[in-house]
């Protein structure tokens, strides 16, 4: 299994992270990152998160300092040139009508490539950017790949749409350590891990700015 994403993939993150997104994360949106330190830098992970803004995908990326693998509409690899680019930057296709199974099989496939990939915890956006109802699939995969789960809180993100155009707010990212893969698929060794990550990520959220 491939400890790192592709070298193709990995230039086009840093070419549009230091070109595009840190420069709107650290200047527009005064973004600080707490926590860098806990991220490991090699082998396949999954990025577990709160959601609150469209905007959430490229900056957790972009503050993780890896890039991150994220589910993409099928409707968008119907662009021949646009969907090349996504594909480099790690996005994969889900069929809306089997979302879940998809959406597991092809993140699995991600991971060992040796992705990270990144899973909102409650699998849609939340008004107040806290976890309430955690999906267990970021914990299956985690499983399946034996790769260790890292929460991470999004916070203030839930502010830059609250206008016509995206709002200049204040953001910062906790990153947590790092949570041990679940030991089995058994449905309630899932459900306790992923209510830990729930747990430790709304933690992390509370501490605020």
């Amino acid at each position: 299994m491939p400890d790192r994403e592709p070298p193709l993939s990995l230039a086009l993150y840093h070419l549009l992270k230091w070109s595009v997104v840190a420069p709107l994360f650290r200047g527009y949106f005064q973004g600080q990152i707490v926590g860098i330190e806990n991220v490991p830098r090699t082998g396949p992970l999954v990025v577990v998160s709160n959601h609150a803004s469209n905007f959430d995908p490229p900056l957790l990326s972009n503050c993780l300092q890896r890039p991150v693998a994220f589910m993409a509409k099928a409707e968008l690899f119907k662009i021949p040139v646009f969907a090349s680019a996504i594909r480099l930057y790690g996005a994969y296709a889900v069929e809306r009508q089997r979302a879940d199974r998809g959406a597991i099989k092809a993140a699995l496939n991600m991971g060992q490539q040796g992705w990270a990939i990144g899973i909102f915890l409650e699998g849609t956006r939340t008004a107040d950017a806290r976890v309430h109802r955690p999906k267990r699939g970021a914990a299956l995969l985690a499983a399946k790949l034996q790769a260790p789960l890292l929460p991470v809180s999004l916070w203030g993100t839930e502010k830059i749409e609250q206008g016509r155009l995206p709002q200049s707010t204040p953001i910062t990212v906790r990153i947590g350590e790092p949570v041990a893969p679940p030991a089995s698929t058994q449905r309630q060794v899932l459900e306790q891990v992923t209510q830990d990550c729930a747990d430790r990520i709304n933690t992390l959220h509370a501490l605020g700015r």
